[in-house]
């Protein structure tokens, strides 16, 4: 008897079917039959002109929800997201069943006329709507202005070639999978930008429940997790969440892999770029990641990082 496809769930742009594509052959390559479904999320309808978002609307999950209706009511077998998409805590009837290698995950200027940031001329016009991209943007440069800039890579490329700005801040990881990074003259240490928790990673999830098929799906893709990488983004996650924060909230944090351990880099920024809450923290090899993402947590926390997301929060609500 044929196996039954393993059925992938993806949204439908550029990008996320190149990651739901990556998957699909490598299983192919291991021997198993793949299917995609292309869905249709609220993140993908909020970026079309005229939207009107439903009541209470959070933008938490805003690019999963319809994902995770389609793998709970099992027309899906696994889902591809990129991991920086899903909220810190999943609904018990899901997990992250493997995270592959992570690619480069930086922020990186993407400009045609200047080289870096710091060669913009004053009054520059930044396409990010990111909070966090645009307090971290402010520490270096108060002079430059942000455009509102939405939509898929090629969207914003696009924009930022018909002039509507100077320069664009966006990360690494879906340039370089596209082949579109021709435009990108820096890539920012995470000391000066300091990359959303587990930017440039991938989250495969599945079901976490034990029918025959949801063991076998988890067990076929266990060969996708990479274990430095699974680390790196839970310890990355946990600070996240222990900070209360999500993708409205200027909040980095990046987990090197080092030949001893693991180096953390966190930053909390006030939305005008004037106070900046910065630290390094090591772990070795042996530590246990959501340990030491806790200790960072801890660490930010003593340096004043809630009053700072706080006020943050407030000024949020009260706009």
């Amino acid at each position: 008897m044929t196996p039954t496809p393993i059925r992938i769930g993806s949204r439908g742009s550029q990008l996320a079917l190149w990651q739901a594509n990556h998957i699909s052959y490598a299983l192919r390559d291991a021997g198993y039959q793949t299917e995609i479904e292309i869905i249709r999320t609220t993140g993908d309808r909020m970026q079309q002109p005229g939207f009107v978002p439903p009541p209470g609307l959070d933008g938490k999950g805003i690019f999963i929800k319809e994902i995770e209706e389609a793998l709970e009511d099992g027309r899906i077998d696994l889902a591809v997201h990129s991991l920086k998409d899903l909220p810190t805590r999943l609904s018990p009837q899901f997990e992250i069943a493997a995270i592959p290698k992570r690619a480069d995950p930086r922020d990186v200027f993407v400009c045609e006329q200047f080289w870096a940031l710091h060669a913009l001329p004053s009054g520059a016009r930044v396409g990010t709507t990111s909070p966090r991209r645009q307090a971290q943007i402010l520490a270096l440069r108060p002079d430059v202005t942000f455009v509102d800039i939405r939509g898929n890579i090629d969207t914003r490329l696009k924009k930022l070639e018909s002039g509507k700005c100077e320069a664009l801040v966006l990360a690494a990881a879906g340039l370089d999978r596209l082949k579109r990074a021709e435009w990108v003259h820096q890539r920012f240490d995470p000391t000066e930008m300091c990359p959303a928790p587990g930017q440039g990673a991938l989250a495969l999830e599945t079901r976490s429940g034990s029918t025959d098929r949801d063991l076998y799906i988890r067990q076929t893709i266990a060969f996708f997790n990479h274990p430095p990488t699974r680390f790196s983004v839970e310890a990355e996650r946990t600070v996240l969440d222990r900070l209360g924060g999500g993708c409205q909230l200027p909040i980095g944090a990046l987990c090197i892999p080092t030949s001893e351990g693991f180096t953390m880099h966190a930053q909390v920024v006030a939305p005008d770029g004037e106070t900046m809450i910065q630290l390094e923290t090591q772990a070795s090899s042996s530590a246990d990641p959501i340990e030491f993402g806790e200790r960072v947590a801890a660490h930010l926390q003593e340096r004043g990082a809630l009053d700072l997301l706080t006020n943050v929060a407030n000024e949020t609500e009260s706009s």
